[in-house]
C-alpha cells in the first residue's frame, strides 16, 4: 500500500467503495486523515464497517467539515449530470479528486531523490495491452516494476514507493478527470475514438479528459502520442515546441528508409548519423516511430521484426510494441533488451488470445473489443475470419466495419446486436447463432469445411452486458465452448 500524506487529522469523504474507493481509504488512513466512507450498497458498507472505518450517511452528513471528496472512477463528475455527492463538495467549496491525484501526491511528498519513476497510459483502445507489455518488457530487463492502475490492482494498493521503481499504471479517462497534478514521466495516449461520449459531454470533452495525461509535460519528461487518429495528431501538435521529449507513433512510413524491411541497423546509427540525432536514439530520444509490415522503425533506424512475437500480430499490437519500446528506452532500458522483451512477451487473456487449435481452424479470442474501433484491430489482422460479433450494441454498431466485410467469410451473431448486427452485414453471409456455445460450434464447423487453414474469431464489436458481466467473462464462455469441441489448448508463450 502507498500511504497518502497531507490530510492528516481531516475528515475526507469517501464515495464509492469498490476496488479504488476502499484502496483510497485505506491508503488516507495509512496517511493519517480521518476517511469517511458511504456507498449506495449495504453489503459494501458492511465490509468498510468490518474493517473499521467510519461509515457515515453522506446525503445528510455535514460537508463544511471535510477537506476533500474522493469519488469514485464509476459516480458521474459532470455528464450525464453531476453526481449528487459531486452538488455537495461544490457547496462546500471543497476539492473533488480520486485514487490517480492521491497516488500523485504520494509520490510528490516524497523527496526528490526518493521518489519513483511512473509510466502512464490511457487510450480509447489498446492501453491495458500496452500497460502489461511495458510492465514486462520493463521486468525482463530486470527493473523493479508495479503494475496497476485501471488493470489488475488499484494504484494504492502498489507497493510503497522505492527510488529505483518503476510504476506503470492504466489511467481511464474516468480517472482522468478526476486529476489535477498527476504529471506521470512518461504519459502515453495510445489512440483516441468515440466511447464513453455520454460521461464526457461528447467528443470534445472526452478528448479533453484524455489530455489531461499530458497536463504535467514539460522538461525531463517524455510524451509518446498515437497520430494516426485527428484527435491524436492534434494533441501531437499541441505539445510540439514544448520542453521534454515528443514522440509520435503511427503506423505509417514518414521516416526516409523506414518500413517495409528498411532502416538504419542500430549498430550503425552513429556512422549513419554522426551528431546529435544519433546520440538522441542512443539515448532513447525519439521523433517517429513507425508500425507498420509487422516491423518498428524509428526516425530510419531498423528497430524490431515483429514477425517473431506471436502475440504481438496486427497493426495495433504493433503499435503496442512502439508505444513500450519507446517507453523501456525513456527508462533507460537499452535497445537490445527492450526488443528482446517484446519478442517474449506472452499476451493478454481476451486480447487476439489463441485459446486453442482443432484441425486446421484456430480459435482466437478478441473479447476485449467492446467497439468497432477494437474489432478494427482484429478484423485487419487476417485476410479472412470466420466472425463471432454482438452483445450489447454501442453508438454507430458495427457501420464503421462495412471496408472489412470482405474479409469476412460468414459471420455469427449473438446478443442483443443479432438483428442489427444482421441487417448492416447485408450480403455478407452470416446467421444469427444467439448464444456463444451455438456461435463457436457453427463457426468451427464452416470453417472446418473449406479444408483449410482458417480462423474462428470472437471480436464482439459489442458490450457484454446483455449476456455476461464483463468481457472476461465473455472470453472465458468463448474459450470454454472451444474446449468443449475437442480443441487442444493453446500453450502459453
Amino acid at each position: 500500500m502507498i500511504p497518502v500524506p497531507g490530510f492528516e487529522g481531516r475528515r475526507i469523504a469517501v464515495f464509492g467503495l469498490g476496488r479504488s474507493g476502499l484502496t483510497a481509504a485505506r491508503a488516507l488512513k495509512a496517511g493519517g486523515a480521518l476517511p469517511v466512507l458511504w456507498d449506495d450498497s449495504v453489503s459494501s458498507r458492511m465490509q468498510a464497517e468490518a474493517e473499521g472505518f467510519a461509515v457515515e450517511d453522506l446525503t445528510v452528513a455535514d460537508w463544511s467539515g471535510f477537506a476533500a471528496l474522493v469519488l469514485s472512477p464509476g459516480a458521474p463528475l459532470t455528464h450525464p449530470k453531476p453526481h449528487w455527492t459531486v452538488d455537495k463538495a461544490h457547496e462546500a467549496g471543497i476539492e473533488i479528486i480520486g485514487d490517480i491525484e492521491l497516488f500523485a501526491r504520494a509520490l510528490a511528498a516524497l523527496p526528490e531523490g526518493q521518489r519513483p519513476r511512473v509510466v502512464a497510459i490511457t487510450g480509447t483502445n489498446g492501453k491495458s495491452t500496452t500497460t502489461a507489455l511495458i510492465g514486462w518488457v520493463l521486468k525482463q530487463a530486470g527493473l523493479t516494476v508495479h503494475v496497476g492502475g485501471n488493470i489488475g490492482i488499484g494504484v494504492l494498493a502498489l507497493p510503497e514507493p522505492t527510488p529505483e521503481a518503476v510504476y506503470v499504471i492504466e489511467v481511464s479517462s474516468y480517472q482522468l478527470d478526476l486529476t489535477t497534478t498527476f504529471a506521470p514521466d512518461v504519459a502515453i495516449l495510445t489512440n483516441i475514438s468515440p466511447d464513453h461520449l455520454d460521461r464526457h459531454g461528447g467528443m470534445e470533452g472526452y478528448v479533453a479528459a484524455k489530455a489531461r495525461l499530458f497536463q504535467g509535460y514539460g522538461q525531463g519528461r517524455f510524451a509518446l502520442i498515437g497520430t494516426d487518429e485527428p484527435a491524436g495528431r492534434k494533441l501531437h501538435n499541441q505539445l510540439i515546441g514544448l520542453p521534454g521529449t515528443l514522440t509520435a507513433v503511427t503506423t505509417k512510413v514518414l521516416s526516409a528508409g523506414g518500413g517495409r524491411r528498411g532502416g538504419t541497423n542500430p549498430d550503425n546509427v552513429m556512422g549513419r548519423y554522426p551528431g546529435r540525432r544519433g546520440e538522441l536514439f542512443l539515448e532513447g530520444r525519439m521523433m517517429n516511430l513507425e508500425a507498420t509490415d509487422g516491423e518498428l522503425t524509428g526516425d530510419g533506424v531498423a528497430i524490431a521484426d515483429l514477425r517473431m512475437a506471436r502475440s504481438l500480430r496486427g497493426r495495433h499490437n504493433a503499435q503496442n510494441a512502439a508505444f513500450a519500446y519507446a517507453a523501456a528506452r525513456a527508462v533507460g532500458v537499452s535497445h537490445e533488451a527492450a526488443v528482446q522483451g517484446l519478442i517474449s512477451f506472452p499476451g493478454l487473456a481476451h486480447r487476439m488470445e489463441t485459446v486453442g487449435t482443432l484441425g486446421r481452424v484456430r480459435f482466437v479470442n478478441d473479447s476485449k473489443a467492446t467497439n468497432a474501433d477494437a474489432a478494427r484491430q482484429a478484423l485487419t489482422s487476417y485476410d479472412r475470419s470466420f466472425w463471432i460479433a454482438g452483445g450489447r450494441a454501442k453508438q454507430g454498431g458495427i457501420d464503421d466495419l462495412e471496408e472489412l466485410f470482405p474479409r469476412v467469410v460468414e459471420a455469427f451473431l449473438i446478443g442483443e446486436a443479432a438483428g442489427p448486427f444482421a441487417a448492416r452485414l447485408g450480403e455478407t453471409p452470416h446467421r444469427i447463432s444467439g448464444d456463444m456455445a451455438t456461435a463457436v460450434q457453427q463457426a468451427y464447423a464452416a470453417a472446418a469445411a473449406t479444408g483449410r487453414d482458417e480462423v474462428v474469431l470472437l471480436s464482439p464489436a459489442a458490450a457484454s452486458f446483455d449476456q455476461y458481466p464483463d468481457f472476461e467473462v465473455r472470453g472465458e464462455a468463448f474459450r470454454a465452448a472451444v474446449l468443449a469441441l475437442g480443441a487442444t489448448p493453446m500453450a502459453p508463450s
